[in-house]
């Protein structure tokens, strides 16, 4: 039995399709077929159309195979793109390098698993970004922060692992367009600060080559201060000569190791990371000094933006951690040398169900910039409630910016089109462990397929995306596919129904993030307020709040600074309103919160009932393990409907119009 699944890349039997009469055999000419790549992309070909189809492919050295697939080189084709077609029983798969040819081998086994014919086959697609992360979260000792599908398989006990699991990772990730990861945690402490050294390099590289062998890149989160812990100069100072040379001396021995490393990615200045203000320099002289050391080598040095006043004082109305990111980067757009990528998050809070896409998406606009999601459901449910994030990563990256006059949304940003630049792309926050199942949920590994998937093709549908995860991961069987699509499509706003109204968000269990405590973060140092009292709730970013509405273009600035004109979803964020204000349905804003809240409880039930139609239609294992993930949703749900609603009605005095039970 095996240690773990292998997810969507199962290989089940399939039916035939007329495939089979054009895989019984595969030439390859243009390409080395002792490179790593090109040897994996055979291997997953022949392994898994044994699988599917139960045929044993042939490898030949014919230059036109019949009955079979002619892998070729075709120079014109974009890196990272393929192109497929069929013509008189020959499947032409034509890519300009390696990883094109991986990817396009992929594509092929997903038609198959899909049950899709390739005769008359005519396909071509070349990525949208120029680079698809994944950033894990992952420590040294093996846990994983903000993890919810048990630890780490990168590493245990202050160990790097490297084992079959790290295999079959890659395949999982390459198969959908993966083409960089960072394997250790943006907060870096304790022994990962050591990743850097010969301490690790060794083990390090030999995932490097493993990675390699994938199409991907190797990153590491690095420690801005790791010339003070690793007993370099007593000072981390981005303009200090002694630092710059120890930083010179220190990648130098990385990457004589790892010569293939992608570059870093670097959290500093922001709760509690050490950072170039500590020394009265600029995030651009930080990022700046790092990406000079590591350009020789080809490295792009990846700086985040999540830099904000964690120490803030709730009493104060005026400062405000949304408007924190655009505020620290704003004034240096320009000042980052060429192989600095700025990450900035989706929203300017932190991967709430319901956020604003974050101004400083396209306020910069002579910077190269990534786009920062989450799959890991820190704040939407702990991959115990079903949540596909697919759909709010479609809504950020379709909006309009109003940057330039065309080439304005934020996936024109992200994809490097409005500036012209190749140092660009969106990076996920990952939710792997080493659960057997991956994700913890079973549910939770559409948004891990997904990502991957949108990020590589941003014009693909999340209803598409849906629809190919669950045709491979489970059954082609129509009703299988359309109860799962319907449950997965609809789970956002059911999560949303039943924690946070209107756009508020926070209200949740502090520290753990998971499930409701209304107040939890109300007097908190962190900036994360709903500013509830007796007559309404709401955070005023308007003009005369806090201002963070004028930090968009126009027209979406003046859209947000007026509630009447504000998107109601996102109502409460930026305005402070009263319980009786009025939405574009005829409700008051209290009879929204108590509707919603009811309503999300019974949907949850609902998609509960709508599985259990497909037992005996989908594995007994897999079908008993989201059942019980959908019964601890169930009391996440009423416990957030009780809370949530008895909160507000004491606070409000205005009863539920319908007289359901509050408390």
């Amino acid at each position: 039995m095996e240690k773990w699944t292998q997810g969507w890349l199962a290989y089940t039997p399939k039916a035939d399709m007329g495939n089979g009469r054009l895989v019984q055999r595969t030439a390859i000419t243009g390409f080395d077929k002792s490179n790593g790549i090109i040897a994996n992309a055979v291997g997953e070909l022949v392994y898994g159309i044994k699988k599917m189809l139960d045929i044993r492919m042939e490898i030949t050295d014919e230059e036109k195979p019949e009955n079979g697939i002619l892998i070729r080189r075709q120079q014109e084709i974009p890196e990272g793109g393929w192109q497929i077609k069929e013509e008189h029983n020959i499947l032409y798969l034509l890519a300009s390098e390696e990883t094109g040819v991986l990817y396009g081998v992929f594509h092929i086994l997903r038609q198959i698993a899909m049950e899709k014919t390739l005769c008359g086959a005519e396909f071509i697609c070349a990525p949208d970004n120029p680079l698809r992360m994944f950033n894990h979260w992952d420590n040294m000792d093996g846990s994983i922060e903000r993890g919810y599908s048990g630890r780490s398989f990168f590493f245990r006990d202050n160990k790097v692992i490297v084992d079959e699991r790290t295999r079959d990772y890659c395949r999982l990730v390459s198969s959908v367009g993966i083409n960089g990861v960072v394997i250790n945690n943006v907060n870096v402490n304790d022994a990962a600060t050591w990743l850097i050294t010969d301490k690790y390099l060794d083990r390090v590289k030999e995932i490097a080559d493993i990675f390699a062998g994938y199409g991907i890149k190797l990153f590491l989160s690095l420690n801005f201060a790791a010339s003070i812990e690793l007993g370099g100069p007593d000072s981390a100072d981005p303009l200090d000569e002694a630092v710059i040379e120890w930083w010179k001396a220190k990648i130098a021995e990385v990457y004589n190791k790892i010569p293939g490393l992608g570059g870093f990615l670097v959290k500093a200045d922001s709760e509690g990371r050490p950072g170039p203000y500590t020394y009265g320099r600029t995030q651009a002289d930080g990022a700046n000094m790092l990406a000079d050391i590591i350009k020789p080598y080809g490295g792009i040095l990846i700086w985040r933006c999540f830099v904000y006043n964690c120490k803030q004082d709730w009493r104060d109305y005026k400062t405000d951690r949304a408007r924190a990111a655009y505020d620290n980067f704003i004034g240096m757009d320009g000042d980052y040398h060429d192989n600095v990528i700025l990450q900035i998050k989706n929203g300017p809070m932190d991967f709430q169900i319901r956020e604003p896409v974050s101004p400083l998406l396209g306020g910069l606009t002579k910077t190269n910039q990534m786009l920062e999601v989450q799959i890991a459901q820190e704040y939407t449910g702990h991959q115990i409630d079903v949540c596909y994030l697919i759909p709010m990563f479609k809504e950020v990256l379709d909006f309009k910016t109003y940057c330039s006059p065309e080439k304005d949304t934020v996936a024109d940003i992200a994809s490097g089109r409005m500036m012209g630049n190749r140092n660009a792309g969106i990076t996920a926050v990952c939710n792997t462990g080493d659960d057997e199942n991956w994700t913890g949920s079973d549910l939770a590994a559409a948004n891990l397929y997904g990502f991957g998937r949108l990020a590589y093709c941003t014009d693909l549908s999340a209803e598409e995306i849906a629809e190919e995860w669950i045709r491979q991961t489970f059954s082609n069987d129509r009703e299988v596919v359309e109860i799962v699509s319907k449950i997965l499509l609809g789970s956002r706003e059911v999560y949303e129904k039943y924690t946070s109204p209107l756009g508020i968000g926070w209200m949740v269990t502090p520290g753990e993030h998971y499930g409701p405590s209304v107040d939890g973060y109300e007097y908190s140092r962190w900036g994360t307020y709903h500013r509830a009292d007796h007559l309404g709730l709401g955070v005023d970013r308007t003009d005369s709040g806090t201002g963070y509405a004028r930090q968009y273009y126009e027209p979406n600035a003046s859209m947000y600074d007026n509630a009447e004109t504000c998107p109601e979803e996102l109502l409460l964020f930026f305005h402070h309103v009263l319980y009786t204000y009025r939405l574009k349905t005829g409700k008051t804003v209290i009879q929204h919160i108590y509707d919603s809240h009811f309503e999300g409880v019974e949907e949850v039930e609902g998609m509960i009932e709508s599985w259990k139609r497909l037992e005996g239609k989908v594995d007994d294992k897999v079908f008993s393990a989201v059942i019980q993930r959908f019964d601890r949703q169930l009391d996440n749900a009423r416990e957030w409907r009780d809370q949530v609603n008895t909160y507000f009605y004491r606070k409000s005095g205005i009863p539920d119009q319908k007289g359901r039970k509050i408390y």
